[in-house]
């Protein structure tokens, strides 16, 4: 197990982003549970209008995707408020999403799952019960704004093991996260494609 103290005793807030179909929830699942901390599915939180609208093929765009960062947002700045720690799954695709979210925390990392397109459509059409369909992939993929070098983040390749994500993510030297039993990390690089 994992404890996730940051600056001043307060536990970290993370958000795994990347377009549809890239792993973030298995991967943000996973790091909650190594860190001890809920996970927020952030699909979850879409309204019932963008649903449709995805379920019918049709691309959100930002007008509807506020709200939804918003809640996000909330989520994130109450945790942040408890003291909490907290992994949230979000596309999270422009920079002023980001930006958003961490209004909420402005201590707030990112794990990016970054791939090959062929690979992540092929994720896509392979789950089932799912409402975003493969067709909407190219629109997220055009809207995608990498993470840039002031924000504090990681960017990992899909094509390894969601155990072996992890592992990078936990052995990055994030100040604050340390394995229990263990000495405490350093100063974490910031973007780094592993």
């Amino acid at each position: 197990m994992i404890n996730a103290d940051g600056k001043h005793g307060k536990a970290m807030r993370w958000v795994v982003m990347g377009v549809s179909g890239c792993g973030k929830s298995t991967l943000g699942q996973a790091l909650a549970h190594a860190l001890g901390v809920p996970f927020v599915e952030g699909d979850q939180f879409h309204p019932a209008a963008n649903v449709a609208k995805m379920s019918a093929g049709i691309a959100l765009d930002d007008h509807d995707r506020a709200g939804w960062l918003g809640t996000l947002q909330e989520q994130i700045g109450e945790a942040r408020a408890r003291g909490a720690g907290l992994v949230v799954s979000c596309s999270a695709l422009k920079r002023r999403y980001r930006d958003l979210l961490r209004q909420g925390d402005p201590a707030l990392r990112f794990v990016h799952l970054d791939g090959a397109r062929e690979l992540i459509a092929g994720r896509m059409r392979a789950r089932a019960g799912h409402y975003m369909p493969p067709s909407l992939l190219e629109s997220q993929l055009r809207d995608l704004e990498p993470l840039q070098a002031d924000e504090a983040g990681v960017v990992l390749d899909i094509g390894i093991a969601p155990a072996q994500q992890l592992a990078r993510i936990l052995g990055r030297g994030w100040r604050g996260v340390r394995l229990r039993a263990r000495h405490q990390s350093s100063l974490a690089p910031r973007t780094q494609v592993m």
